[in-house]
């Protein structure tokens, strides 16, 4: 046998060799981070790191409260109400699962704070499993999501993410960038386009949306997508233009793509509050919104805003953004996310 020869190290990259300039670095803008995807069976625990704020804004001063020796009266029911309502599942929902608590404990001799925390449990998840289909992705082709959302919800990173999501599963996805009014909207897009693998449909800033929309329809076609997310502009939801337009976008891609968009979804930034089923209200009564995707919900305390959205609504929670990472946008899981917010330590 031969002896091996000796390992040359490779020569310096050219920016570094003495007397040649430097290349210029990439701006943060332009710079690809690579994608971090989470093991799939730390899902229980990444859900729960993502509901810590609400966990301990609302679970965490119930079991403060139950844990104090009181005995289940009206006095404490009204103290847990007050919690409900201060974690943001609003008036309407938290009526419901008081009365719901009242009728279950009502007469109720030696009821005990465990039972009554479980009680809780109980009437939270029942009012998230909404009777909703889940989405068929195979039931158009392409199947078409179009995305709704003022601007500053977090809209084009969850479409990014979504993006992501649907082609690490295998499906052939294409990108419309139809938010043609916001400055940068559609670079940043692209960049999303780059991390996920997928096209991205564009026009210049200032474009007509539905033409946006009615190219990005023919691509789908033509590349034989298995998808088309299309992006839309996010200007104040009070505009009556923006909504004409959101309308007039629906009736291109239904002209494309007969019985498109098959999904319409409203991207909501949880940490606003009430005032993002302000927001939902008003979209839904505009452009036919079939579902949501809830953002943020790691930096808010007032998670409990997903309760209030199926209870009020009547809208599927679709998706949730629980982390900042590519694969931190997952699908609602009403279980998971009321078996994370209750768990104990």
């Amino acid at each position: 046998m031969t002896p091996e020869a000796p390992v040359t190290p490779p020569p310096p990259p050219a920016a570094a060799r003495e007397g040649e300039e430097s290349a210029p670095a990439r701006t943060p803008a332009e710079a690809v981070p690579p994608a971090v995807i989470a093991p799939p069976l730390n899902l229980l625990e990444r859900m729960r790191a993502g509901l810590a704020k609400t966990q301990t804004s609302l679970v965490g001063r119930i079991d403060a409260l139950l844990g104090a020796g009181k005995k289940v009266d009206a006095d404490l029911l009204e103290e847990i109400e007050e919690i409900l309502i201060t974690a943001d599942l609003g008036m309407k929902t938290t009526r419901e699962l008081m009365g719901s608590l009242e009728k279950r404990f009502d007469g109720t001799d030696g009821a005990t704070p465990e039972a009554l925390r479980r009680a809780l449990q109980e009437e939270i998840g029942a009012r998230l499993r909404l009777e909703a289909a889940p989405i068929d992705y195979s039931a158009a082709s392409p199947f078409v999501i179009m995305v709704v959302g003022v601007n500053g919800v977090g809209k084009t990173t969850t479409i990014g993410k979504l993006a992501h999501y649907l082609s690490s599963q295998g499906k052939k996805v294409v990108l419309g960038a139809g938010d043609t009014f916001r400055a940068a909207a559609a670079e940043q897009l692209v960049i999303w386009g780059e991390r996920s693998g997928v096209d991205v449909i564009r026009h210049d800033e200032g474009s007509d949306p539905a033409a946006v929309a009615f190219d990005a329809a023919r691509a789908a076609v033509a590349r034989k997508a298995d998808v088309l997310i299309l992006d839309t502009a996010g200007r104040l939801h009070t505009k009556v233009n923006l909504m004409e337009e959101l309308k007039k976008v629906r009736r291109v891609l239904d002209r494309e793509i007969p019985g498109a968009p098959h999904e319409t979804l409203l991207v909501l930034d949880a940490t606003t509050g009430q005032n993002a089923l302000v927001q939902a209200r008003l979209f839904k009564e505009t452009v036919a919104i079939s579902g949501i995707a809830l953002t943020k919900l790691d930096g808010t305390a007032r998670g409990g805003i997903v309760v209030a959205i199926g209870c009020e609504l009547n809208l599927p929670v679709r998706f949730v953004g629980i982390g900042e990472g590519i694969d931190d946008l997952r699908p609602f899981e009403p279980d998971l996310f009321v078996e994370a917010l209750f768990q104990r330590d």
